[in-house]
């Protein structure tokens, strides 16, 4: 039986979110699977990913084809670099204890570069709204300028139909 690790859409119209699953290649794109490996949510900044390496690991070396997308996230989250270092355990070129430490000194690298780029983000979307709020500032000072005149003058006719009203 030939076997596809691909994404399975869940969520609502607009608001994808998939499932990264092992599937008979025959079966729908959203129907029977094998195994659930992990959720995939691409409507946040970054991508949310959440996978079962291990599984994903496992599938592989027992043949499954990834798709496009999901050999993109695979890649990502380092299962590729899990599968490659244990072909060379089997060949003897590591030890696994050597192979695990490469593994977890990759997670720790591409760890450090995601909070960067998070941080990044949080540091853009505050510029951003201390540059809106700067501008409505502004927007509501001038507003008041242009307003300021107007008051003085119906103040002035206030006080000229008083004045008025008083000497008849």
């Amino acid at each position: 039986m030939p076997v596809k690790l691909r994404l399975q859409r869940h969520g609502k119209k607009g608001k994808p979110f998939y499932w990264i699953v092992a599937a008979d290649t025959r079966s729908k794109r959203d129907g029977r699977f094998l195994e659930k490996l992990g959720t995939y949510n691409p409507n946040t900044n970054p991508a949310q990913i959440d996978l079962n390496v291990d599984g994903a690991v496992r599938w592989l070396e027992n043949g499954a084809q990834p798709t496009d997308t999901t050999r993109a996230i695979l890649s990502h989250e380092g299962v590729l670099l899990k599968k490659h270092l244990a072909g060379g355990v089997k060949k003897g070129a590591l030890t696994e204890e050597q192979a695990e430490e490469k593994f977890q000194a990759w997670i720790a690298d591409k760890q450090t570069k995601v909070d960067a780029k998070k941080s990044d983000i949080q540091k853009t979307r505050e510029a951003q709204e201390a540059k809106a709020i700067a501008a409505e500032k502004a927007a509501n000072e001038a507003r008041i300028a242009a307003a300021a005149p107007v008051v003085e003058e119906v103040a002035e006719e206030e006080v000229a139909a008083e004045v008025s009203n008083e000497e008849e």
